[in-house]
This record gives C-alpha cells, sequence and structure tokens, in this order.
C-alpha cells in the first residue's frame, strides 16, 4: 500500500465476515503506512461493512463488484457512505489476496 494512497484516503475499513472462515477483519488506511489484519482495527473505523467472508472473498478478487453487492443486499454498510463510494472501488485492486 502505497504512502500516497494512505494518505489520499484516510479512512479505516472493518469487515464484519459471516460464515466459513468469518470473523472480524480490518484495513486502515488512515494511520501512517496503512496496515490490515484479523480482529478490531487499533483505531475506530470509520465504516463498518457486514457480508459473507465467500463475498468478501469474490469482492476482493474481482469476481464480485462492490454496488451490485450493496444493491442486493450481499453487503450492509454503517458508517460513512462517501468514504466508502470514494475508496472501496479503487482499494480493491490494491490488495493481492488469496485463499
Amino acid at each position: 500500500m502505497s504512502e500516497e494512497y494512505v494518505r489520499s484516503t484516510q479512512g479505516v475499513f472493518q469487515f464484519e465476515l459471516s460464515g466459513d472462515d468469518g470473523g472480524t477483519w480490518y484495513i486502515d488506511l488512515k494511520t501512517k503506512g496503512g496496515s490490515a489484519g484479523f480482529g478490531k482495527p487499533p483505531v475506530t473505523a470509520d465504516v463498518v461493512m457486514s457480508m459473507s467472508s465467500a463475498d468478501f472473498v469474490k469482492m476482493f478478487t474481482g469476481k464480485l463488484k462492490p454496488t451490485p453487492a450493496f444493491m442486493s443486499g450481499k453487503l450492509s454498510v454503517k458508517g460513512d457512505t462517501v468514504l466508502v463510494a470514494m475508496s472501496l472501488g479503487k482499494m480493491l485492486p490494491q490488495f493481492v489476496f488469496e485463499h
């Protein structure tokens, strides 16, 4: 994650995942250098997104787009929805996600 991308995004995303391999995960694009991990973020999340772990994998591997996921009820968002709309689509290609 580039420092410029973290500086331009300035958001903390928390994912509440259900199903196999579920749990709480985060992506911190607010703290210097950015970070990601299992559990709650080190600072308060700006956005909390809930979805199944299977749909999360699909979204981060490009097989499920965020807007259709939200519109179909596969993705629930609480918090700064403007941040999600502006950042999630740009964020996904930044990560290499293997499952």
